[in-house]
């Protein structure tokens, strides 16, 4: 058990990277795509999410499946990938993409302990209901909260505070969870109790915000929680 999350009423996940990998889209694909598959992938998530705060910054907010697009044609260009087939099928899985290995039982398993779990994610919800539906756990969470609501991106404080207003939780009883360091530390910075999940085992971000613990994916979870 992690005292600093003592009094959690519910755990609330970032989606993409966090409970879902994004590079399993890329990954389907990979015959079609050929050599530059890794690295358009990796390319592809950080232009996405640049143009979110390039977004924000700017005060010109678009749905994500919009950004994500856009996102794509750039690195498709870059890598010199014009098959427009391709550009199809990526955004296609984006619809379904793979829950990580771990996801399903660590879930069941706060489920079965009482546990309220709760989604919060740039993803708009027609990006997000269809993920969610496709991968089989949508009954394990009680909200499937998306930023669209705000019509701002993360780290925007407005979009943290849509976890209060959509579930009656106080910010000091909700335990974040995120792959993206950015989010964790913005997370944490708004009130959360925010761990952070480093799964590419990377150096934290100098940002405001204290995350209160690590995890190298979410199988530990339960623990963290004195979930027996």
């Amino acid at each position: 058990m992690n005292p600093a999350l003592s009094g959690t009423e519910i755990c609330v996940f970032d989606a993409y990277g966090t409970l879902y990998d994004f590079n399993s889209a890329v990954a389907r694909h990979r015959a079609a795509i050929g050599p530059k598959a890794d690295a358009l992938s990796e390319m592809w998530r950080t232009k996405q999410v640049q143009y979110t705060w390039l977004r924000n910054s700017m005060g010109d907010y678009a749905p994500f499946w919009q950004v994500t697009g856009e996102a794509l044609d750039n690195c498709l260009a870059t890598v010199g990938i014009t098959d427009k087939s391709v550009r199809e099928k990526l955004m296609a899985s984006y619809l379904a993409l793979d829950p990580f290995p771990e996801v399903p039982a660590m879930l069941d398993r706060l489920k079965k302990a009482g546990k309220r779990l709760a989604i919060l994610s740039n993803g708009n919800p027609e990006m997000l209901e269809p993920m969610v539906k496709a991968s089989g756990l949508a009954d394990r969470f009680e909200a499937v909260i998306s930023i669209d609501a705000a019509k701002v991106f993360k780290v925007d404080p407005r979009t943290y505070d849509l976890v209060e207003k959509r579930t009656g939780i106080k910010r000091d009883k909700v335990c974040f969870l995120s792959s993206n360091c950015w989010d964790a530390h913005g997370a944490a910075y708004y009130g959360f109790k925010t761990l952070w999940v480093n799964r590419g085992g990377v150096p934290e971000d100098n940002l405001p915000g204290k995350v209160v613990g690590h995890l190298k994916d979410l199988s530990a979870l339960p623990d963290q929680l004195g979930v027996a």
